[in-house]
């Protein structure tokens, strides 16, 4: 199946404006599988603003997001209008700190244990 010229404008429109776009099943209060639920999670440990599709509701961006990415599956993730993986993808990246690095998340500083000597026993 290709990709109509109108579907694909609105998906380049989407990610032209916006950072961070998920294509997902369902909303982001409200996945409707569980790969989007797992994907949301992650993204909203690391930042509190992004932009949610719910391919449920956009049958022609459900199948055209696929055709647009040469991805096969839902949820995908866009930073900077490139395609960053699904839900496997974002949750191994998530665990080895690259997520927060693409997202442009500061890693917090490492903190030294606080050692104070006394002469209490």
């Amino acid at each position: 199946m290709a990709l109509d010229p109108q579907t694909r404008e609105a998906i380049e429109k989407l990610l032209s404006e916006n950072r961070i776009v998920l294509f997902m099943k369902g909303t982001r209060q409200q996945p409707q599988c569980g790969f989007s639920a797992k994907t949301t999670a992650a993204l909203d440990m690391l930042v509190p603003d992004y932009v949610t599709i719910n391919v449920l509701d956009y049958p022609s961006v459900r199948e055209g997001i696929k055709e647009f990415s040469n991805w096969p599956t839902i949820p995908q993730l866009y930073v900077d209008g490139e395609l960053i993986g699904g839900s496997d993808i974002v949750l191994e990246m998530l665990e080895s700190g690259e997520l927060g690095e693409v997202l442009g998340v500061a890693k917090p500083a490492p903190c030294s244990p606080r050692i104070t000597i006394s002469e209490k026993a």
